[in-house]
């Protein structure tokens, strides 16, 4: 089927809600099946124009696998077609992370519950090693770019940096320095102009961006220092600086939610990007659970499960209205966006720095999931987390390493990596309890 020619919202509906119920597996696995249905399967769009769209969602903030289906979606149906195809994408995912994020505040301290979270967390330590060397290897081409990676990376562990003041500094680096300059993506597909769908793009995107903003604001002046406020001003933050996808973000999360604002641990923020690993969707799912702990803790005047379900909604428009701003506001200027040199440049280096983002995460992982007390050596401007090293937790290193075994060396796959993770964590339990 042709472009020029959509198919009916009915096919449409049942085909978007059909790649989200399929997308597991992290971006790559979620972009995967895309293309598998989308160019392969309905031939709704050629080759050239998926992959056109994709480098787009690439330059974005944001989920990229989630903003792709937003501009498939839009490219097939306009406006209305970004939301339900947008929307599909992350419905799904986000009711089953409700329901077991509520599960997790209520009964996640239960011994055979906290033993499959135990196994999930060596298995995540493994997936997060693997993304950080996929990443590596598809950004990291020059030396220029090896050390924008090992600067970020130092940046964060050695100095703690703030993230977005890491990712600012890689971007103005990449557009300027000549080192890190390289020469914008060709195109090999030009749209015929449509100025009402372009018009009709536009007015949704500046809409979307007003009903984001304004629950922040309002919260922000109505119910200063709340858990709400906090919640609508963190991932709202992320929403704007999160390049790299949902590992980078994670780093950020895990530096402020699992740090001073105290809303939950670091071994609990691990049993989250586990949870979410096991959903479809998103990975960046994963700050609905810490969004949903934040408001159940300190609930105010709320039933504490009323309480963390606003608190995962609001996490979830926080995190995914902006989303649906950039891509629609972006849509008609794609062919430009894509030619400017300077951008393509800065965003190169963005993702360079993301690689030592994903290693700094990795490493806070494997400090949290290896050892039960983990410091903070302070000495000048240097401050960075050090293990003590007799609390290491045999159990725990030797799930890793065979999780990391089971990843790289026999190449499973991920749900069979986290499914024999959480049996051997269960087993462990059996066996000493």
């Amino acid at each position: 089927m042709s472009p020029d020619t959509p198919p009916g919202w009915r096919e449409a509906f049942v085909t978007w809600l059909r790649v989200a119920l399929l997308s597991f597996g992290g971006p790559a696995g979620q972009i995967a099946v895309m293309h598998r249905i989308i160019v392969d399967e309905k031939r709704w769009i050629d080759e050239a124009r998926f992959l056109h769209g994709l480098n787009f969602c690439m330059l974005l903030p944001g989920p990229e696998a989630q903003q792709l289906a937003t501009w498939l979606g839009w490219r097939l149906h306009g406006t209305r077609g970004a939301f339900l195809a947008g929307g599909l994408f992350i419905l799904p995912g986000a009711l089953l992370m409700l329901g077991l994020s509520a599960l997790y505040a209520l009964y996640g301290a239960l011994g055979p519950v906290a033993a499959l979270f135990f196994g999930l967390k060596a298995a995540v330590l493994a997936i997060v090693v693997q993304a950080l060397f996929r990443v590596a290897k598809r950004a990291l081409k020059r030396p220029a770019q090896w050390a924008v990676a090992g600067l970020a990376f130092l940046a964060l562990f050695a100095f703690g940096l703030p993230f977005p003041l890491v990712i600012v500094a890689a971007a103005l680096a990449g557009a300027w320095l000549p080192a890190l300059r390289q020469a914008a993506p060709t195109t090999e597909t030009h749209e015929a102009a449509n100025p009402a769908r372009d018009r009709s793009a536009l007015r949704a995107g500046l809409g979307m961006l007003v009903l984001w903003l304004v629950p922040v604001a309002w919260l922000t002046l109505g119910w200063p220092g709340s858990t709400f406020t906090q919640i609508a001003a963190l991932f709202s933050q992320l929403a704007a600086v999160s390049f790299g996808g949902a590992y980078a973000v994670l780093a950020l999360v895990a530096q402020e939610a699992a740090g001073p604002l105290g809303w939950l641990t670091p071994p609990e923020m691990l049993d989250g990007l586990g949870l979410a690993e096991t959903t479809p969707g998103p990975l960046i799912l994963v700050l609905q659970f810490v969004g949903f702990l934040a408001a159940f803790r300190d609930p105010g005047s709320l039933p504490p499960l009323l309480a963390g379900t606003m608190g995962a909604g609001l996490t979830l428009w926080a995190t995914f209205a902006p989303c649906f701003a950039f891509i629609l506001l972006g849509a008609p200027f794609i062919e430009r966006l894509r030619q400017a040199a300077r951008l393509a440049s800065a965003l190169a280096a963005v993702t360079a720095a993301v690689v030592g983002v994903i290693a700094n995460l990795g490493l806070w992982f494997a400090l949290h999931t290896l050892f039960a007390r983990v410091g903070t050596m302070e000495a000048g401007p240097l401050r960075m987390a050090l293990p003590e090293w007799g609390s290491l937790d045999p159990a725990a290193l030797a799930l890793a390493v065979a999780a990391l075994v089971a990843t790289f060396a026999l190449r499973w796959g991920m749900a069979q990596v986290l499914a024999a993770a959480a049996l051997a964590g269960l087993g462990l339990h059996m066996m000493m309890g």
